[in-house]
């Protein structure tokens, strides 16, 4: 198995697995990225996230995509994990770990304050896994979201910039 930075030809399979995640997730029409906007963000003049991929057995098996963030209080940026996803077939094979060490490992060299993501809360089986890393959950926190109407009409009203 080999963990590596996500080559442009490799944009189509980050692409399905996406939406293999999406299926997963029980959103399966919610992914409107296409292989053109992937490839944009990933490998544009400037580029704002980033993406490793999981190769085994002469295939890619599963990516993390990721993007900084920063923590105000440590003064240091971190890592976002947007997404993690390994093929079923491919699971049990450590897949997951290595990608997630590749982070931990980047922010660690880089000095970065921490790795962090969110998970739904019926994923038992990857809670169990991140906790099983060392990994804990933010119970103080909740995250909000603006978005589709609520966020058009928020940031289209004069009222907003005041």
């Amino acid at each position: 198995m080999q963990i590596r930075p996500a080559r442009r030809e490799d944009v189509p399979v980050i692409l399905e697995l996406i939406h293999d995640l999406a299926i997963y997730e029980k959103e399966p029409h919610a992914v409107k990225n296409t292989v053109q906007a992937l490839e944009a963000n990933l490998f544009g003049e400037h580029p704002a996230i980033f993406a490793h991929v999981a190769v085994d057995r002469g295939a890619v098996q599963g990516f993390a995509l990721w993007f900084l963030n920063y923590s105000t209080w440590e003064g240091v940026h971190g890592i976002y994990l947007e997404d993690l996803y390994v093929r079923p077939e491919a699971r049990a094979r450590g897949i997951g770990k290595a990608l997630l060490r590749t982070l931990a490992e980047t922010a660690v060299e880089r000095g970065y304050a921490r790795v962090e993501w969110c998970v739904l809360n019926w994923n038992e089986p990857s809670i169990g896994f991140y906790k099983s890393l060392g990994a804990l959950p933010q119970d103080d926190w909740t995250t909000f979201r603006l978005t589709g109407d609520a966020l058009a009409s928020f940031g289209a009203s004069p009222e907003a910039a005041k």
